[in-house]
């Protein structure tokens, strides 16, 4: 089968190609993952779980008189990628809620529009805090355009937990009974350690060793919809 590659702007764009029947698959991080399923018009045909390590950090610049997440108040701007980053939202908001730092009342939120601003904003001084994914925060000191800082010009001061779904790849449910199930079958051939290095970025976010999930449930989604509860977000019935 011929595999053609779309790249689009944000998971939204990702999730309505799919449920409109304009892509036939998606690759997807976990809370957009689970915000499509809940939608009932989007399958997940193969998921990755996520490992026990931390996948999001909060920052700060080196020099920030920031020391913990307890030293946040109203005041401070936390930059965030965006409203559907697992990454980059959802998971760190569920971190500083975890600290007593409610969502809309113990922060200011900045939404960046991606990481990368999110850094941006850090830089210029429009962010007090730049909340993001450890695959980032892992780049310091590298010369990776990526992550722009170099080693000791930001410091960690707050992990989030484990994500239950690192990646997944969404299926449109307007594809025929054969392309389903030859995907099935062909995903995770194709998205496995032997092609990892031949993949790069696509392979990004699925963690090493990792046995994937087909035809996962609701029920691996379901501490998406918990957490996304934590800011407020119902998206157990979306519409």
């Amino acid at each position: 089968m011929t595999v053609e590659v779309t790249d689009v702007p944000n998971y939204s764009a990702v999730i309505e190609a799919v449920r409109a029947g304009h892509e036939d698959i998606g690759l997807m991080s976990g809370y957009p993952s689970a915000l499509a399923v809940s939608t009932g018009e989007v399958d997940s045909l193969v998921a990755w779980p996520g490992t026990d390590e931390p996948v999001s950090e909060c920052i700060v610049l080196a020099d920030s008189p920031l020391q913990s997440l307890e030293d946040i108040t109203p005041e401070t701007v936390v930059a965030f990628a965006g409203p559907a980053s697992s990454s980059g939202f959802f998971m760190p908001t569920h971190m500083l809620s975890e600290a007593g730092k409610a969502s809309g009342e113990g922060f200011t939120e900045l939404f960046s529009g991606s990481h990368a601003n999110s850094f941006v904003a850090l830089q210029e001084g429009q962010a007090d805090v730049a909340c993001t994914s450890t695959l980032f925060t892992a780049m310091e000191g590298t010369g990776d355009p990526q992550f722009p800082f170099e080693e000791g010009e930001t410091r960690s001061f707050g992990e989030s937990i484990a994500m239950p779904v690192s990646v997944s790849m969404l299926g449109n449910q307007q594809m025929s009974e054969e392309k389903r199930q030859t995907l099935l079958e062909a995903i995770p051939a194709v998205f496995s350690d032997a092609n990892r290095e031949t993949l790069g970025i696509y392979m990004e976010g699925i963690p090493e060793g990792t046995e994937a999930i087909v035809e996962p449930g609701a029920e691996v989604f379901q501490p998406f919809v918990d957490i996304a509860a934590i800011a407020d977000v119902d998206i157990s019935d979306l519409q």
